[in-house]
């Protein structure tokens, strides 16, 4: 069963608008959480916010949004300030202009959201937007309030839907070349690229959900339901597995064929 829909609001194009829904299109809901406790009662233990001075507990009415301009100095805004900033953009999706899908790279991609028609009077409209987007490989940049801020979006077309990906700004992407350009061009030996294309023919596989499991979090549930059974014993800490020390001198072909071999023996 879908999730229900936790944005409503119109997707607009010039003249033509279409009322949509928007639903994350990742969870982590299935997560194992934790709750802190006390050890002594076994009850909850619950966070509050303490003045740094007093060290009284500041009360919900009190607290209020500053931003630092000095030391011990500060610039104060209330929620209805805050809120007043992005009015236009709290409901609508208006998308400003179009760009070609390959022209974005995926390290300005943050999170993904489904959107969908939310009226069936709406159905048509969305669909034009849609499939005029995937005919000219294009993609919709807009602007839309989503948690609390205003974000620059992405909208792309997926099957009959399109996916609205909230883009991160240009001062929350750190430059390549900062970190690429020392790394030296060094000539490479095309026998070795032959090898390690021979490795990536013998592990390529479909793509498949399950590759990207996470198993902490089976270990984890593990865990919770051994103690279910047995009762609240700590279990025993396994002991490290102790790794060889890497040889100073590494014959890269050798590795690489012995890689193979192992591959395809592994197969069989």
């Amino acid at each position: 069963m879908a999730p229900r829909s936790f944005w409503k609001g119109y997707l607009k194009l010039s003249l033509v608008t279409c009322p949509v829904a928007m639903t994350p299109a990742t969870s982590d809901t299935e997560k194992v959480r934790f709750h802190t406790l006390n050890r002594a009662t076994n009850n909850r233990v619950v966070s509050r916010f303490v003045d740094t001075v007093t060290g009284k507990e500041v009360d919900d009415e009190d607290e209020v949004k500053g931003y630092q301009r000095g030391e011990n100095e500060y610039v104060m805004l209330e929620d209805d300030e805050l809120e007043s900033v992005a009015l236009e953009s709290t409901r609508t999706i208006d998308i400003e202009v179009f760009t070609p899908r390959a022209s974005i790279g995926w390290i300005w991609l943050d999170m993904p959201h489904y959107l969908v028609p939310n009226e069936k009077v709406g159905e048509e409209a969305f669909s034009v937007i849609r499939e005029a987007m995937r005919a000219t490989d294009m993609v919709g940049i807009s602007r839309v309030v989503l948690y609390r801020r205003e974000r620059a979006v992405m909208l792309e077309p997926r099957g009959e839907g399109i996916v609205l990906w909230t883009l991160r700004y240009g001062d929350e992407v750190r430059d390549e070349s900062d970190y690429f350009e020392g790394i030296k061009a060094k000539t490479i030996d095309p026998a070795m690229v032959a090898l390690v294309n021979k490795l990536i023919d013998e592990r390529t596989k479909p793509w498949d959900p399950s590759m990207v499991t996470d198993p902490v979090q089976d270990k984890l549930l593990d865990i919770i339901a051994s103690k279910k059974k047995k009762g609240d014993k700590r279990p025993t800490k396994a002991a490290p597995e102790t790794e060889a020390p890497p040889s100073n001198v590494i014959n890269i072909m050798d590795a690489l064929r012995n890689s193979i071999k192992s591959d395809r023996q592994s197969k069989r």
